[in-house]
């Protein structure tokens, strides 16, 4: 696709009137995303509850690794059925099977901590719970884009997505924070049986609010103008829309970009408070507070890259996610010099993550939306965040095998951690030289604009 400058005033005309929602649509389309963002949060806490549950000394650092490895790749594979699935059937009736599906294997783990039947291993019995977990989850993602690409024009995509952000980085405030109080409060297995009952309660808020397009809400559906827009024709089937998106040069490149973020996400969070404790500081602020800091970051990120992609960049998402990978590099090289230096590395972290989220905001919540178009945004989405999975189990078999187990005197060394960025440098220069090559990429050839709703 040509260049198209920054910014112009002709630019911002034509935004404004692509945009012209009524204040009752908008009031309607609060309804539906708040509800949805929010079961998605606490998806997150059901998630995640496996790393507050490692940090309480539930697991040892390898069985972690292994467990979360074997979770992470079922939930990317999942991605292939799932997403084709929620084209089909829609985002409301897959973010229902999300909540219920996690709230039904949360409770089954929660129960056998509490009672210790978890036999002689268990990697065997939490590795195959979590990875049944991980199945319904993937649901969640891909119904929230399929949703929303109904209900927002490409033009305000960037904007939403850094709104929808906040509620994802929550799910992060919910997980680390909630959890860890949880984990030293009470008993292992509340870990899990909280979830699950915030989850019931979400199941019924969706189930009441969520609709899947303006129409089944009793507004207009409109014309997104993303790259399905004028598709009237019959729907493909799954294989050959699945060929087709892996025959499109941007998509593959937007996949490998979220392989390289999955790494480096799941790198920062997962392992940070690890890396904390080992050194002796697991009284710090970012340490006790990580889920806030995580959820700031998030929320900074998030609102940032989505304010700059559709104002400054005109809704394109290469150029967001290559400043942001190139903060991820200088994250990387200062990590490195300053290993020795605990307390500085905490913030350096921070800053990271704020940079690595607003990447996967962009483009598995928005990129994938604009490429893959209304129509097949479940397919698109699952198949970007299938390779974000990859990357996140690459990262859990290569730091579960690789860091030093924590409580030990190795992991005391801050010199023994140096595999922690020294892994995370290169795959974040690949993640910049990809985002660099989609640097102009737009969605189809115009952008259509939106009808009055």
């Amino acid at each position: 696709p040509r260049s198209t400058p920054l910014y112009s005033s002709a630019a911002s005309d034509v935004y404004k009137r692509q945009i012209q929602h009524s204040s009752a649509f908008r009031r309607r389309r609060l309804l539906n995303w708040l509800p949805l963002g929010l079961t998605y949060a606490f998806l997150y806490m059901a998630r995640y509850n496996i790393v507050a549950f490692k940090d309480v000394g539930g697991l040892s650092q390898q069985e972690f690794g292994n467990i979360d490895a074997i979770g992470s790749l079922v939930y990317g594979v999942s991605f292939l059925i799932n997403g084709p699935l929620t084209d089909r059937w829609g985002g409301r009736v897959t973010i229902l099977l999300a909540a219920g599906g996690a709230l039904t294997v949360n409770t089954i783990i929660g129960v056998l901590i509490a009672t210790g039947n978890m036999g002689s291993s268990p990697v065997v019995s939490l590795g195959a719970l979590y990875a049944l977990n991980m199945y319904f989850q993937s649901f969640g993602a891909v119904s929230i884009v399929k949703v929303n690409s109904g209900w927002f024009h490409l033009r305000e995509r960037g904007v939403f997505g850094g709104i929808f952000g906040i509620l994802i980085s929550l799910g992060l405030y919910f997980a680390f924070d909630w959890g860890l109080r949880i984990g030293l409060a009470l008993a292992p297995q509340w870990l899990f049986f909280i979830p699950a009952a915030i989850l019931g309660l979400f199941w019924v808020l969706s189930f009441i609010w969520v609709r899947d397009h303006p129409s089944h809400a009793g507004f207009a559906d409109f014309d997104a103008g993303d790259a399905s827009s004028g598709d009237t024709g019959p729907r493909l089937d799954a294989a050959t829309i699945i060929k087709r998106m892996l025959s499109n040069k941007i998509i593959l490149i937007i996949a490998v970009i979220e392989l390289c973020s999955g790494f480096l996400r799941q790198g920062i969070l997962k392992w940070y408070r690890d890396f904390a404790k080992g050194v002796g500081i697991g009284d710090s602020f970012v340490y006790s507070h990580w889920g806030m800091v995580s959820c700031i970051a998030g929320i900074t990120g998030g609102v940032f890259a989505g304010l700059i992609s559709d104002h400054l960049f005109q809704s394109r998402r290469g150029p967001v996610s290559s400043v942001l990978y190139g903060v991820m590099v200088a994250g990387a090289l200062a990590i490195l010099a300053f290993l020795g230096y605990a307390g500085m590395v905490s913030w350096i972290i921070a800053f990271m993550a704020m940079a690595i989220i607003g990447v996967h905001g962009m483009l598995s919540g928005v990129a994938s939306q604009d490429f893959g178009g209304k129509r097949n945004a479940g397919t698109a989405t699952g198949i970007i965040d299938g390779f974000v999975y990859l990357g996140t189990a690459l990262q859990a078999v290569v730091y579960g095998n690789f860091l030093p187990e924590k409580g030990s005197a190795a992991a005391k060394d801050p010199g023994n951690w140096i595999a922690w960025p020294g892994a995370m440098l290169p795959v974040a220069i690949i993640g910049m030289f990809f985002a660099l090559k989609i640097w102009n990429a737009r969605a189809g050839k115009h952008v259509a604009p939106a009808a009055k709703a």
